[in-house]
């Protein structure tokens, strides 16, 4: 395993942690009224990190299987060019979540108000947080670029769901670290926690605009390195 595979799976992880259902909604759930329960939040948590370890498995062995159906077809330079112009379109369709025109402002209101007004019971945790998941699961780029590297790897299976472990519990850290600080510190994290509520409401319009550039950058460079653009470019 290398340090740059082992560093791309850490950073799409931290991606992934920035997302309504792994910050947002746990952030709301900090900021409700009374006390903060523990048990709530690590429900929450342990729920979602486990659907989206779950479809990761789902998605992995299905890969698995796909890539060794198809063989080098995905190294044919007509399916890399197509790979390149995915990746410039998503670069440039992200340019229109830029946060200035409100986007998903209302739907962000909507999923805080819910939260912070839901009930404590165990059943409504695991339903939200199933529910935010699968609403993410058409946009989980990050987890999506995860596999990708994880399928193509070469890497034992048994090593590869390790991998998968630790991405899931990385992408719930910076959410368990605040539960951590809110209980030891709440006089000092609460007033953090609502800067990062007025952000989170802020900039919700824009945060799919950074998963589209960043996740059309980099399938954009792969295709270009394989493509040997960058060599023809240094050539001239």
């Amino acid at each position: 395993m290398s340090v740059a595979l082992l560093l791309s799976l850490i950073g799409l992880a931290l991606m992934d942690s920035t997302s309504i259902g792994t910050l947002f909604i746990p952030v709301w759930l900090l900021l409700a009224s009374g006390p903060v329960s523990v048990r709530r939040v690590m429900i929450y948590l342990g729920t979602i990190a486990g659907f989206y370890f779950v479809v990761g498995l789902l998605l992995y062995f299905g890969g698995s299987g796909l890539a060794e159906l198809l063989g080098g077809a995905l190294d044919n330079r007509p399916v890399l060019w197509g790979q390149l112009v995915l990746g410039v379109g998503l670069f440039v369709l992200s340019f229109r979540y830029d946060g200035k025109r409100g986007a998903g402002m209302g739907r962000v209101l909507r999923w805080r108000d819910r939260v912070t007004a839901g009930d404590s019971s165990s059943r409504w945790l695991v339903g939200l947080a199933l529910f935010a998941a699968l609403a993410e699961v058409a946009t989980m780029l990050p987890y999506l670029g995860a596999l990708g590297l994880l399928t193509t790897s070469g890497l034992a299976v048994s090593t590869s769901v390790a991998l998968l472990v630790g991405y899931c519990l990385v992408m719930v850290l910076p959410a368990m670290l605040l539960l951590g600080a809110r209980v030891a510190w709440p006089s000092w994290v609460e007033p953090v926690l609502a800067r990062l509520n007025a952000w989170i409401v802020r900039t919700s319009g824009s945060m799919l605009g950074w998963v589209l550039g960043i996740a059309g950058f980099l399938i954009a460079r792969d295709a270009a390195a394989r493509l040997e653009l960058f060599e023809m470019l240094s050539r001239r």
